[in-house]
């Protein structure tokens, strides 16, 4: 049995993985359970978000193995008549949180990755992958820029271990202010190697001539921790407005929390690591 994940594909473990997580969580938000029925629930969902994290993982050991979820399947679509202890011991998920800028150096327990950062907190919203937000391109206007960004791909020591990676694109002044609408970028397409790989475009929602001076466009690498039940901020980057020229680029990552008034600014690594653009300019 403890063999049995090396023969089934990587694809169906992963199908059948996200079946169980989307069965769990429909029936966590059925109000029709007892407390313990909802626990029971909980705890299936912790079982499941391991074997995720498993399977994401670029390491060879296996917390949670392929035949474990197996066992979950027929107790879940039995939720209502299972009276037994789960054969896991494991403390139900708790709802996953999303948070905010800067939030991580509030929290009152200490990150233990090298970049510095934040713990969890008491997440409040059920785990879900977050969805895209990329917004379709302005309407062209004579004599005024357009600008798309391509997203191509990230550079980190540790990227095969980041869990549903995706990247907050957002515009703002000196100040922090934002001057457009934030977008999330889906979840990464593949990960490989140091290089996290989006390949996604991002329309700018403000004509290149109408961004005020001392404006940048701001680049946070968000992922989910599977031990600590929330999303966080990796790292960050910025481009300010004279960089905005046609063609590829690569610019340098901050550790976090993000500075959107670059003051106080700290370099993720002194590796050559960067996040890799390519930037197209359309003008009538």
């Amino acid at each position: 049995m403890g063999k049995k994940s090396d023969t089934f594909p990587f694809s169906s473990q992963k199908i059948f993985t996200r079946h169980l997580q989307k069965e769990a969580q429909a029936q966590h938000n059925n109000s029709e359970f007892t407390e313990e029925q909802k626990k029971t629930i909980g705890k299936i969902a912790t079982c499941l978000e391991l074997r995720s994290a498993t399977l994401q993982s670029t390491q060879s050991q296996e917390e949670f193995k392929l035949e474990d979820p197996k066992k979950l399947e027929p107790i879940l679509k039995n939720i209502l008549t299972y009276n037994k202890e789960l054969p896991f011991d494991v403390q139900p998920v708790p709802l996953r949180r999303i948070l905010a800028t800067g939030e991580e150096e509030n929290l009152e327990f200490e990150e233990d990755e090298e970049e510095g950062g934040a713990g969890a907190g008491s997440p409040d919203s059920f785990p879900a992958r977050v969805p895209s937000t990329l917004l379709p391109k302005l309407p062209s206007e004579p004599g005024m820029t357009l600008l798309t960004i391509r997203i191509e791909k990230i550079g980190l020591k540790d990227a095969g271990q980041c869990i549903d990676p995706y990247i907050t694109v957002s515009i703002k002044d000196l100040n922090g202010i934002d001057l457009t609408p934030v977008q999330d970028t889906p979840v990464a397409s593949r990960k490989e190697d140091t290089y996290i790989h989006f390949n996604v475009d991002i329309e700018l929602q403000k004509h290149v001539e109408k961004l005020i001076k001392g404006a940048a466009l701001f680049f946070e690498l968000k992922h989910y921790k599977a031990k600590k039940r929330f999303t966080s901020t990796k790292c960050f980057a910025f481009m300010e407005m004279d960089e905005i020229k046609p063609g590829s680029i690569v610019i340098e990552l901050y550790k976090k929390p993000t500075d959107f008034k670059r003051n106080k600014l700290q370099l993720l690594t002194k590796k050559l690591l960067y996040l890799h653009l390519h930037q197209t300019l359309h003008k009538e």
